[in-house]
């Protein structure tokens, strides 16, 4: 399928938050995914990414995660000045504010008539963490959560609006993770400390490990691995289609 892309900026509570949209060129209707980038926001490769899934007949949705924090349109450089100011944005945005754009997202799918009434979400690394802090909307059906950071140390802020996998108890989702076992940012103690809280917490996930680093979806650098790049956009495809 063609794609079409478009940005639309959408009312927030903690502002004006734009999101790039990326659609099939027949526009019948579809399934939605809410895509969530890396620190970097709305990189080449999360281009890529959402355009890769959009020609899979998905509805892409990807926000600026952190619009609070940056002029409209900041994309971050894969380096060491990029890296530092990612950083700090992802410690300094409370996770409820995550929670009131999400609800943005969906409502803005409810204004579409292409929208066929599913939505999913997806990320990478800090999006991986946020595709499942989506999943605690009651609307979202399914979420493929890779390799995502923070989950398991709780270091981002919370205040009353609870650390993410305390709080996994409450999804609907189906949950899927995929983590590298050579990822630093992810340790095997903190792998097993997810996975037991999953178990605990009674939701329905699929757990896979694999022998790669993280961010090895980034179709940039060394770390990137295109087979399984490739594995995980086919399972992307069937976790949203049939959801």
């Amino acid at each position: 399928m063609q794609v079409q892309t478009s940005v639309v900026d959408l009312a927030t509570p903690t502002g004006t938050m734009r999101v790039a949209v990326y659609q099939p060129k027949q526009r019948q209707p579809a399934p939605a995914v809410l895509l969530y980038s890396e620190i970097f926001q709305i990189t080449a490769p999360i281009t890529r990414m959402a355009t890769l899934l959009a020609g899979q007949g998905l509805l892409v949705l990807v926000p600026e995660v952190f619009h609070e924090l940056n002029p409209p349109g900041t994309v971050l450089a894969y380096d060491d000045a990029g890296k530092d100011k990612g950083n700090q944005d992802k410690w300094t945005k409370p996770l409820g504010q995550y929670d009131s754009d999400n609800q943005a997202l969906i409502a803005y799918l409810q204004t579409l008539t292409h929208w066929d009434g599913r939505v999913g979400a997806m990320g990478v690394c800090i999006g991986g963490h946020l595709a499942l802090r989506a999943a605690l909307q009651p609307q979202v059906r399914a979420a493929l959560c890779l390799y995502p950071t923070d989950l398991h140390s709780d270091t981002l802020p919370a205040g009353n609006a609870g650390q993410t996998l305390a709080r996994v108890g409450e999804s609907n989702a189906q949950l899927v993770f995929v983590f590298g076992r050579q990822d630093p940012h992810v340790p095997e103690a903190g792998r097993r400390l997810i996975q037991q809280q999953l178990q605990q917490s009674g939701v329905s996930f699929d757990w896979h490990e694999v022998n790669a680093e993280h961010a090895f979806m980034r179709d940039e650098g060394e770390r990137y691995d295109p087979a399984l790049a490739l594995w995980v956009y086919q399972r992307a495809r069937e976790l949203f289609l049939q959801m």
